[in-house]
């Protein structure tokens, strides 16, 4: 993926969402989220926790857990702190911890990305699948990603990052409505979440299918 960010383009996103606006989507979405949209992103679920389960540290947040779908593969010596705005979603989710007996899932909580509360440094590892193109300020997310991870920390982000050419670009167009419905955007660039400094320091590896999403790994 090319490092070169356009300046034509505005740091934020222009569909910006508010709080409510996405608790009022996932409300809808919740009772079906994992029929509609667990399959598609399966992929690029499975290659960050794998990227998790490699790193060292153990306390982890995942930001974003939705109904839980990542829980179950995360390593057992991981201790998994997940947060999420749509009580209805994290309601799936404790129902999956109690299911699958999940006795490294620590707390699901009802928080704010943005603005989670936790202490300067509380994880070692802090992860968001699916996440960026649905908060109303995806930099400030990274800041709070940045704030809660420890020095030496990692912070982990699998999205999907707008083509501006070739097949993909045409595989997002035809998919562009049943995106918006779900909150994952075509129009929602690299550079809406990353300064050119950031992608600098970034390893960023391209997922299956058709690299439609992005694995993106930053120290801290």
């Amino acid at each position: 993926m090319s490092n070169t960010l356009s300046s034509r383009r505005a740091a934020e996103p222009k569909f910006a969402l508010d709080a409510d606006a996405v608790r009022a989507a996932y409300r809808r979405w919740a009772g079906v989220y994992d029929l509609v949209f667990g399959m598609i992103s399966s992929g690029g679920r499975r290659r960050a926790i794998a990227m998790v389960n490699q790193l060292p540290g153990e306390r982890v947040l995942e930001v974003g857990v939705g109904t839980g779908l990542a829980l179950p593969h995360y390593g057992r010596n991981k201790r998994i702190t997940g947060i999420d705005l749509s009580s209805e979603m994290l309601s799936h989710a404790r129902e999956r911890v109690a299911e699958r007996k999940l006795t490294n899932i620590e707390a699901l909580v009802e928080l704010d990305a943005e603005e989670t509360g936790f202490r300067d440094a509380s994880f070692d590892i802090a992860v968001a699948m699916f996440v960026a193109s649905v908060v109303p300020h995806p930099r400030q997310l990274l800041a709070e990603m940045r704030r809660v991870v420890r020095p030496g920390g990692h912070i982990l982000f699998i999205n999907h990052f707008a083509a501006q050419r070739g097949p993909r670009w045409w595989v997002e167009r035809t998919m562009a409505p049943a995106s918006h419905a779900l909150g994952w955007h075509p129009d929602f660039f690299l550079d809406a979440l990353f300064t050119a400094s950031d992608v600098a320091q970034a390893t960023l590896i391209g997922v299956p299918p058709v690299g439609l999403f992005t694995l993106a790994h930053l120290p801290n």
